[in-house]
């Protein structure tokens, strides 16, 4: 695989400067034409140590309008990205829609270096490619370009190259122990990145390995790779826009509608249930805060299904210093600049704390595929990559827990015309709620679809029959009691 990036091809200095000024302009052009275009641009910079990553970071920053280029260079976990999932802090770090993000050291980084170490078997490493071709292609297909550069040194000219950085007091500072450590383990990392190379170099995010052995060559060559892979991504036809459903035309039968929608629950039994859920999940909560496990709880349903009201009964059990209640409406333009996905990563907790969604990333196959916000390519490919998204929260420890709060159109009228005869809750019903109501056929539709393909093993959906209040309250403590106590 390496073999054509060991020639040792060089650039003289005169051809070198005669490039460079027509080389800087076009990477400006480029950056003003992804700026423009609105496209978020990814670099990796990886490769052997010694390779010129660096060098051709710094580069960028003297070649490129710095305002729009940032630059993450991933250090061993800081305390707050420890205390979350593996991909977490890559999801943080990603560039905004027209900006440029060079990421030196990525998602690649540790599972190579175990692998190459050997502490991390080969199922396992095949496994962490398989989540990272996931990541990227989920993002690569929202409109993600992603340019990946490996910088690649034939092993000896990587010891040429230390010698010659540690015979000056000016350079030496270049080459640690670590260096030559990894300079004797040469042919494990080369066997490692030959397979991370293979299995990741997709379609949507291919690999671009670089010859390092001269500094100029590496740096024209990497430059030109950049500029060619932004141009023709900023200059691609616009993707077709979302249209809106048509509603259906007759009532679906889904097995929403195999529900018992008359269960009820009497009040002096609705409140002595409440009681004991509410102490039960109270120590439970507690346990998993000890064991630092963090806990998510998505709450969708119907208008008026009594979301928020199941969820005041939740956080009454537990302190108040343990969770964050998220509320999820249209989203902001900083969240437009990213994946759809990126605003319910940023509020993924901590070990040992609780996130409650009211409302969540099912958005995209319920309201923005009704409603023609997303394509049908988008919302289609989402139930990948919300199955995706769940399983490396829960392969992490997360505890996950999904509700859908389901009633029928004649109690959910009930319930919108009770909101507007009551002052403190008319807020909470707009014309929007009654428009939603003509496409009652489309949302149940969408529904059903949703939880036939999500509701996995590792994470299934509780469906709630919710026209009595009380019945869905408990039924939602009882499962949550019943998830939290089942994992440990």
């Amino acid at each position: 695989m390496f073999e054509t990036a060991e020639i040792g091809r060089k650039l003289g200095k005169t051809e070198y400067e005669s490039i460079l000024p027509q080389l800087r302009a076009e990477l400006l052009a480029v950056q003003k034409q992804a700026f423009e275009a609105g496209l978020p641009v990814v670099v990796l910079l990886n490769g052997v140590d010694g390779g010129g990553k660096g060098d051709f970071l710094n580069k960028l920053f003297e070649w490129m309008d710095a305002r729009y280029l940032t630059t993450h260079a991933y250090a061993p976990l800081t305390e707050e990205e420890s205390q979350r999932p593996q991909f977490w802090r890559f999801w943080m770090g990603l560039p905004s829609r027209g900006r440029i993000g060079a990421f030196l050291g990525s998602w690649y980084t540790e599972p190579v270096l175990q692998a190459a170490y050997g502490t991390l078997p080969l199922s396992q490493f095949e496994h962490a490619l398989e989540q990272i071709v996931h990541f990227e292609r989920a993002l690569a297909l929202d409109g993600t370009l992603f340019v990946k550069l490996w910088f690649h040194l034939s092993k000896k000219e990587q010891k040429r190259h230390f010698i010659e950085l540690e015979k000056s007091k000016f350079t030496r500072w270049q080459v640690s122990e670590r260096d030559w450590e990894h300079h004797r383990m040469y042919d494990q990392f080369r066997s490692v990145c030959s397979r991370a190379i293979r299995t990741t170099s997709i379609t949507e995010a291919p690999w671009n390995i670089i010859e390092g052995t001269d500094g100029r060559y590496r740096n024209v060559v990497a430059a030109r790779t950049l500029i060619e892979s932004i141009r023709a991504q900023a200059t691609r036809p616009e993707p077709p826009t979302a249209v809106a459903n048509t509603p259906q035309l007759e009532d679906p039968r889904t097995i929403l509608d195999t529900l018992d929608m008359d269960s009820k629950l009497g009040s002096d039994e609705y409140t002595r249930k409440l009681g004991v859920y509410q102490g039960r999940i109270n120590r439970q909560s507690r346990r998993l805060a000890k064991k630092q496990k963090s806990v998510i709880f998505v709450f969708e349903g119907s208008d008026a299904a009594g979301k928020g009201g199941a969820i005041r009964r939740l956080t009454h059990a537990l302190d108040a210093r343990q969770y964050r209640v998220i509320p999820i409406a249209a989203p902001t333009d900083e969240e437009r600049a990213h994946h759809y996905l990126w605003r319910f990563w940023r509020h993924i907790p901590r070990r040992g704390r609780f996130t409650i969604y009211d409302r969540s990333w099912y958005g995209r196959v319920l309201v923005e595929r009704v409603e023609g916000f997303a394509t049908e390519a988008e919302w289609r490919r989402a139930y990948k990559e919300i199955n995706d998204f769940e399983y490396q929260l829960v392969d992490s420890g997360v505890v996950l827990v999904k509700f859908w709060l389901h009633i029928t159109p004649d109690e959910q009228l009930r319930r919108f015309e009770e909101r507007e005869r009551s002052p403190y809750k008319q807020f909470k019903i707009t014309q929007e709620d009654y428009r939603n109501r003509a496409k009652a056929n489309d949302y149940e539709a969408a529904a059903s679809e949703m939880i036939e393909r999500t509701s996995t093993e590792y994470c299934p959906w509780t469906i709630v029959e919710a026209n009595d209040k009380r019945f869905a309250r408990i039924k939602v403590l009882r499962t949550i009691f019943r998830r939290l106590k089942n994992s440990f």
